[in-house]
């Protein structure tokens, strides 16, 4: 098993380290000492030419402490009020404990709509690679205080799973406050079994993973682990871990067997077929026939009016739709090359009459191939891309 982590740590040179609320708080605040513990350790890490960008939750966590709630906030206002509060004591935190070892941090916090536009996204990945070439530690939060539930990733380990393949990392390490990933509840079986490798991400492995979010966190072990399952299609294995023991990140690039290692897949979608899948928000939807599913499940082809049955939502050019079959079947995401009022004028016509339709046509693909990700045999859990990438 050591040998398996070696072959896939070896050439890493890039990283995401996401670091939950469980790691980083303490019973009246920021857990100071952990922090700059992991400053320590990440530092080490620059040092031998690994270069990690920080995924941070916390800022919730500290404002609660600043305000002097014992409890989470139910209301979207006040957690985001307590995010105000609580984001600057965060990065001074972060400021000073990486200050002690010559290191220079840069605070990003971002949203969803950030990465769902693509120059938008590509000006974030600019970003990010300059402050790596400055030696400077990227510390990445999403930024709750804006956040409304169409633009919000959902929780820290979504992000991270999206910044890896933002940044081209080549692994994500995911520091919770248990020791991995357990086959039952840890909390509640005490014959819990730690896995220390996962080939493939199944429905039996699903739902081992506990959905209960931690007292401070929004995620749990479920997000974590489909997390690990998107960043895997990308070809990036993850490793979550005890941010709370000892040297784990040195450990974890040492290839010590800590932690569960969940492996990548090994044909992974292209980055931008990943950004569609993952980081496009669908507008709408697109329902087609039984000869538009077999051109686009089994031979690879682009989507053409003449097999679209209905469009159903609000949605313009550029932007991703999901794609339907009889019954419900999802078939995959695209990006269109039309807005959906245009979709609806030519729906069931061939590509010759778009322009006599419309009176002009970008294209004859309502939507190119190379911007559709077919997720059909993809179930729930099987965590299988049987399409083109």
């Amino acid at each position: 098993m050591k040998e398996i982590r070696r072959k896939i740590l070896k050439d890493v040179r890039r990283a995401v380290v996401k670091v939950g609320s469980g790691v980083l708080t303490a019973e009246r605040g920021l857990n100071f000492s952990v922090m700059q513990d992991l400053a320590r350790q990440i530092c080490e890490l620059a040092d031998r030419g690994i270069e990690i960008i920080l995924v941070s939750s916390g800022a919730i966590a500290s404002g609660m402490a600043k305000i002097g709630l014992s409890t989470r906030p139910n209301s979207v206002s006040q957690q985001q009020a307590a995010a105000a509060v609580g984001q600057s004591s965060l990065m001074m935190a972060y400021e000073e404990a990486f200050g002690r070892y010559g290191r220079k941090v840069a605070q990003l916090l971002l949203t969803r709509d950030d990465l769902n536009h693509r120059r938008r996204y590509l000006n974030a990945r600019n970003t990010l690679f300059t402050l790596l070439k400055w030696r400077i530690i990227p510390i990445i939060n999403e930024n709750d205080t804006v956040m409304v539930e169409e633009i919000k990733f959902g929780d820290n380990d979504n992000l991270s799973a999206m910044v890896t393949n933002l940044t081209e990392a080549r692994l994500l390490v995911n520091l919770t406050n248990i020791d991995g990933f357990f086959d039952k509840d840890p909390r509640t079986h005490q014959d819990a079994g730690l896995l220390r490798i996962v080939r493939n991400v199944d429905r039996r492995l699903l739902k081992s993973a506990s959905g209960i979010p931690g007292f401070l966190g929004t995620g749990g072990m479920l997000s974590k682990v489909k997390a690990a399952e998107k960043v895997a299609l990308g070809g990036v294995p993850t490793v979550i871990a005890n941010g709370l023991e000892s040297n784990i990140l040195i450990r974890v690039f040492e290839a010590h067997d800590v932690g569960t290692l969940f492996l990548p897949k090994e044909i992974p979608l292209c980055s931008r077929k990943h950004w569609i899948l993952f980081t496009m928000t669908p507008k709408g939807k697109i329902a087609v026939d039984e000869g538009a599913f077999e051109a686009l499940v089994e031979r690879g082809k682009s989507l053409l009016p003449s097999g679209i049955l209905s469009v159903d939502g609000r949605f313009s050019m550029g932007d991703a739709v999901l794609l339907t079959a009889a019954g419900g079947r999802e078939i995959g995401v695209g990006l269109v090359n039309y807005h959906a009022g245009d979709v609806r004028k030519i729906m069931g016509a061939r590509s010759s009459q778009i322009e006599g339709i419309l009176g002009y046509k970008h294209e004859d693909e309502v939507i190119h191939r190379d911007n559709l990700v077919i997720t059909y045999g993809m179930e729930q859990g099987e965590g299988v891309c049987h399409l083109r990438t």
